[in-house]
């Protein structure tokens, strides 16, 4: 591969088998932050949670495994070597949970999602990936530029490895692991899942490792870059829709490797079928949701998976904000608008029986 195939090449190919990777085991597993949040606010702990703990658990574990060992060095990384927006990733975190719930998905379950024969997921991708760059470089950078600009932070105090002693990055990821194999414990349903989300956060710690190999012996610049959907998604889009030929790239290949994997996944598992907005569904709360997501994830830095997970590995302190930001966000907005709903429905099969 190395004769036949250049530097950036091989960053679209890694990309692709990444993306295959996360999306056949993202939807073998159902890894989805707003399932997990939406579990954790209502008090029932159990296997939404345990999936999701698991990802991000053996994200941020074998990640700092990585760079304990050298095969990952944080000076490439510009998630803790650059200034970040502390404003941004709070504000962007609490537009993108209350989107994600309005949307039921983030926006890589909507990817995933996508890749089953899912219509609703397909359109609202787009709606996310058309407002992220209008949010980029369009009508709305200006705004988004305006809220990042409250509260910048610099890398010394972004970089959380720093300020904290050395091996709390590994410590902190084996204690995660350790309480998702608590809550496993309590999910039966959930054990086979959890194998295919060990898998997922393989995936994005792999991401790391790969471009930090193919950065240090490639002759064309290659950046260092983990798992994130919002602007990869964006940049795939705008380069298919205005380019006669599309760049290769780590972010150009992952978005359909993603939905390949996930295709693969729903096709050989039987889960496929065609699902498309219907009266019961609705289609304005997914619109709206899309576009909260579209804006607040460019904003915060990333997506739940880009901003929170991939983020979060390298210890940056914009992302475990933005993180904290979308569980927040997603609790009060289900309380508020599917919670109710869902009860209101319960009381009445009550009744009708």
């Amino acid at each position: 591969m190395s004769d036949v195939l250049g530097d950036l090449e091989k960053a679209g190919v890694g990309g692709l088998v990444v993306g295959l990777i996360f999306g056949f085991c993202a939807q073998r597993s159902q890894f989805c932050l707003r399932a997990a949040t939406i579990e954790f606010w209502r008090g029932s702990i159990g296997p939404k949670i345990a999936i999701w703990l698991t990802v991000f658990g053996v994200t941020l574990l074998l990640t700092q495994i990585e760079v304990a060992t050298e095969l990952l060095s944080l000076r490439n990384v510009r998630q803790v070597t650059s200034a970040g927006t502390l404003s941004g990733a709070l504000i962007g975190g609490l537009l993108f949970g209350v989107g994600m719930i309005l949307s039921r998905g983030c926006a890589s379950r909507l990817l995933v999602l996508s890749g089953t024969g899912n219509m609703r997921a397909l359109v609202t991708g787009l709606v996310v990936t058309v407002v992220a760059q209008a949010s980029l470089t369009g009508v709305l950078s200006p705004l988004r530029e305006a809220l990042s600009r409250l509260w910048i932070i610099g890398p010394e105090a972004r970089n959380m490895a720093a300020l904290l002693p050395d091996g709390s990055g590994l410590v902190l990821g084996a204690m995660t692991v350790g309480l998702a194999l608590v809550v496993l414990l309590r999910s039966p349903s959930a054990r086979t899942p959890v194998l295919a989300a060990a898998g997922v956060g393989g995936s994005i710690a792999l991401a790391w490792a790969y471009t930090q190999a193919l950065s240090s012996t490639a002759f064309d610049p290659v950046p260092v870059v983990g798992v994130t959907f919002t602007g990869p998604s964006a940049d795939t889009l705008m380069a298919l829709i205005t380019q006669p030929t599309v760049a290769p790239e780590f972010g150009i290949g992952l978005v359909p490797g993603v939905f390949l994997g996930s295709l693969l996944s729903a096709v050989t598992s039987g889960a496929f079928r065609f699902q498309a907005f219907d009266a019961s569904t609705g289609m304005t709360r997914y619109m709206v949701g899309a576009a909260l997501m579209g804006f607040g994830g460019m904003l915060a830095g990333g997506c739940a998976v880009g901003a929170g997970v991939t983020g979060g590995s390298v210890l940056s302190l914009t992302a475990w904000v933005a993180l904290g930001a979308m569980w927040l966000a997603a609790g009060v907005t289900d309380a508020l608008i599917d919670k109710p709903r869902s009860m209101d429905a319960a009381l009445s099969s009550t009744r009708s029986r």
